[in-house]
């Protein structure tokens, strides 16, 4: 077992506050360096997990502000677009969207996404099937767009296929594969999903757009939750639960 592995297996981060530092650094400067110049648009407060487990593949992808975008080890995530004859995907990604890892999200037509949605682990979104029904060496008209709307909340491992629409608030279960039009404000689980319950936007709905209303003062706050997280954290101690973990890791 390396140790990164033995990291993974513990049941507490026992790096020091100045190690995790040095850390972001470094995921910062990869982010920047390898990742942002894959968009073609990009607003400010990307938050991103696992650079190195990201791949962003052709042209036409585009996100507006505090996209985060969480990947993992085993779990990377794939966002591409495809370019066939004049036509080339594109992928647009609206403000305050969540990307959690194991999800693939693949155009050869256009795909919309729009603000505050939530996409949970190993989502799979693509707007083709990629071979025809007859002629599996090639796409044809097997492609049409998808539009995600504003706060939409994908269950893990939720598949979208082509041409379809969801609309704003609504919630896509588990495991479900969406092969039709589903409605704004709504559960909708299965396969095929369908609607299983009505939601009341009478109430409201609190979206992840509040979570980034005084940016600045949510990254103090974050900086000294992991100051305090960090507090009992040393180096010695540290680098001995990387060689010799123990119950209290």
């Amino acid at each position: 077992m390396s140790s990164g592995e033995r990291l993974t297996a513990l049941r507490r981060d026992r790096r020091p506050y100045l190690v995790r530092r040095i850390v972001n650094g470094w995921v910062r400067f990869y982010t920047e360096r390898f990742l942002v110049p894959g968009f073609d648009a990009l607003g400010p407060g990307l938050d991103v997990t696992s650079p190195w487990n990201i791949e962003l593949w052709g042209g036409g992808i585009s996100a507006g502000s505090h996209l985060h975008l969480h990947a993992a080890k085993g779990n990377f995530v794939r966002i591409a677009t495809w370019r066939t004859g004049d036509r080339e995907g594109r992928i647009e990604i609206g403000d305050n969207v969540l990307i959690s890892p194991g999800t693939h999200i693949v155009a050869s037509d256009r795909i919309v996404i729009g603000s505050d949605t939530m996409i949970a682990s190993q989502c799979y979104i693509s707007d083709s099937d990629w071979h025809d029904t007859y002629d599996r060496t090639a796409e044809l008209d097997k492609h049409r767009p998808i539009v995600i709307g504003r706060n939409v909340w994908l269950g893990v491992r939720a598949i979208i296929g082509k041409g379809v629409s969801i609309g704003e608030n609504s919630i896509i279960g588990a495991g479900a594969v969406v092969t039709r039009d589903i409605p704004a404000n709504c559960i909708a689980a299965g396969n095929p999903a369908r609607v299983v319950r009505e939601l009341d936007p009478s109430r409201g709905f609190r979206t992840r757009a509040e979570l980034f209303g005084d940016y600045e003062r949510l990254q103090r706050d974050m900086d000294n939750l992991t100051r305090f997280l960090a507090r009992e954290n040393t180096v010695l101690g540290w680098l001995r639960s990387i060689v010799a973990p123990t119950r209290a890791d």
